[in-house]
């Protein structure tokens, strides 16, 4: 037994203290995520990599299709071979 010293119980106020520390509230901010550019770059090249793989390399239906257009000598006109290289300059970015 613990006897107090001018009435005063030491005890007493280190319970008081602990209920103090134990029941200080936080505030909930949330959680949250953030990313450097480098990171959704990367990323970003992860999925198209992805995709490339995924992606067949040849599509024969297209190169059959093709070569029957190409047997008929009607086919390359000045017009086809300008529509074609127009084609491929705009998917090119040019």
């Amino acid at each position: 037994m613990i006897n107090g010293v001018n009435s005063i119980n030491p005890l007493n106020n280190v319970q008081n203290l602990r209920k103090t520390e134990s029941t200080a509230s936080v505030a909930d901010t949330g959680d949250t995520i953030s990313l450097s550019p480098e990171a959704e770059k990367m990323a970003e090249m992860y999925y198209m990599d992805k995709i490339a793989q995924e992606t067949p390399d040849v599509r024969a239906d297209r190169i059959a299709e093709i070569k029957e257009k190409i047997k008929d000598p009607n086919y390359l006109s000045d017009s086809v071979i300008k529509s074609a290289a127009d084609n491929f300059l705009s998917a090119i970015g040019i």
